[in-house]
């Protein structure tokens, strides 16, 4: 079968750089429109780990492609090591490869052009980032806005090189540090404000309908609302390629003060509210964590057992006085689940654990009966079952393969054999899978002697307590050093899970 790759990385789609043109020619080249496509748009070439180029690979070792035509070289990559790497395993499994705007030729002398031609072709790009990024700088030293950043409140204005004030959203700023600078404001810390933005329906920059904490931290953070904003702060070089990689992309590190180039853009908030909220934010744990503070006992350790939610401790108010409960409810700003409301007092809870690791730490039978828990020896027989079938699968592909590979027959239905190879693929996910937890299962059985010395150390804690009644911070310490979770069922199914 006969594949055909195209790519577009984000500013030579803005150049009109066509992913139509690209395939239009390649297909021309093929003469026939029975082929298989692969396109990558947004990509940069300087990667390997693209969407439509790994699928590529995947099929070309499963012996589904023979062949591989592209427009040009540094559609492949830019990169002559990226280059080489691929036509190195184009050339391992025996695929053809063709260039619509390059002759190439698997010899000495065409491996020696591809890589001259490569080398040119990084060159070209490393000269083009080096201009932008010249152009950039030379820009912002004058005072002038070079990127969106998206900050709410403004709008970016491209004639200007400039920020402009978006009204509507910069209402909303002001709010945010009203409500936190503000020591009347009825809501409590970053958590209430957007709670109460996300409850009167106010959009994000987005357009999202909920506001996360965090962001409304960021928005506090933000010293541009005072009409300062600094550019060049950050060190990002190599960001974009990370991010296309799927590694994890930090925001950068800070540059030195004196490199950061400064531009003037119209002012949201005054600089002494700025301030001031920056002070709020660092005393911001102290100021809002004590307020109605409780100390719960099972703090941590307490699920839900309808939507296996975690609980966690609420005041309520009942005839004038407090009263508490671990509840499954989710309540801060931008909570994917909300919970499913169970709810438990917190006292008739604490006494049912208690009472329980009592009765466990205090009775010789029990404290037996745990030490001495049977093992699963039918285990290792599944397990010997699973690696048996998984072998099969892997098999069965391999023979798929072959049969592509080598047959000669035009009306072969390389579909349903790709379904076929697919299905085994699954399949085997599935074993693997069920093998992976039942290897887990055998591991955690391993960790047996930690958990007969987690107990031991809670009994030993336990007897040598001197005093009658135990604090609260004493039942903490001994619940904690046993009792991995607790998942409430109902009001009269209650399990405790031991480490």
């Amino acid at each position: 079968m006969i594949a055909i790759y195209a790519r577009v990385s984000t500013e030579e789609q803005l150049k009109g750089y066509s992913i139509e043109g690209q395939i239009e020619e390649c297909t021309n080249l093929a003469g026939t429109s029975e082929v298989l496509k692969y396109v990558d748009e947004g990509y940069t070439g300087e990667i390997m780990n693209r969407p439509e180029l790994m699928k590529l690979q995947a099929d070309i070792e499963n012996g589904l492609i023979n062949k591989v035509i592209c427009y040009d070289p540094d559609r492949l990559s830019r990169k002559l090591l990226v280059q080489l790497m691929i036509t190195e395993n184009f050339q391992k499994h025996n695929v053809e490869l063709q260039f619509v705007r390059s002759d190439y030729k698997n010899d000495a002398e065409g491996q020696l052009y591809f890589q001259v031609r490569g080398a040119f072709s990084e060159f070209d790009k490393a000269k083009i980032k080096h201009n932008t990024m010249t152009g950039r700088f030379r820009k912002a030293k004058q005072g002038l806005v070079v990127k969106n950043a998206g900050f709410y409140g403004y709008d970016y204005s491209k004639e200007k090189s400039s920020y402009v004030i978006n009204e509507k959203e910069a209402k909303v700023v002001r709010m945010i540090f009203d409500y936190y600078t503000d020591p009347t404001s009825n809501f409590k810390g970053i958590n209430g404000i957007a709670l109460h933005l996300t409850d009167i329906g106010i959009p994000t920059k987005r357009g999202a309908k909920i506001w996360h904490r965090q962001v409304v931290r960021q928005i506090l953070m933000n010293e541009a609302y005072t009409g300062d904003y600094y550019q060049n702060k950050y060190d990002t070089v190599g960001n974009y390629v990370k991010k296309q990689a799927g590694e994890k992309v930090e925001h950068g590190k800070i540059r030195p003060p004196e490199e950061w180039l400064k531009a003037e853009i119209p002012p949201i908030v005054s600089k002494e509210q700025y301030d001031y909220a920056q002070t709020l934010l660092d005393q911001g744990r102290r100021r809002h964590n004590n307020y109605g503070k409780h100390n719960y006992l099972l703090s941590g350790m307490v699920r839900c057992g309808r939507c296996g939610g975690t609980m966690t401790g609420r005041r309520k108010l009942s005839h004038g006085k407090d009263f508490f409960v671990y509840e499954c409810r989710k309540n801060y700003a931008g909570a994917k689940a909300k919970g499913c409301g169970k709810e438990m007092s917190e006292n008739k809870l604490n006494k049912f654990v208690w009472e329980n690791i009592v009765d466990l730490l205090t009775d010789p039978k029990k404290i037996a009966a745990f030490k001495d828990t049977e093992e699963k020896p039918y285990i290792q027989d599944e397990l010997e079952h699973l690696q048996t079938e998984i072998e099969k699968a892997k098999k069965g592909r391999k023979r798929l393969f072959t049969l592509v590979s080598l047959s000669e027959d035009d009306d072969m239905d390389l579909e349903e054999i790709k379904e076929q190879i697919r299905d085994l693929q699954n399949k085997e996910k599935t074993l693997q899978a069920k093998y992976n937890e039942l290897t887990e299962e055998i591991k955690s059985s391993s960790q047996k002697e930690h958990s007969q010395t987690a107990l031991e150390k809670a009994i030993e804690y336990y007897f040598h307590t001197e005093s009658d009644e135990f604090s609260l911070e004493e039942k903490q310490k001994i619940l904690r050093t046993v009792v991995r979770e607790i998942t409430i069922v109902d009001s009269d199914t209650i399990n405790i899970q031991i480490f």
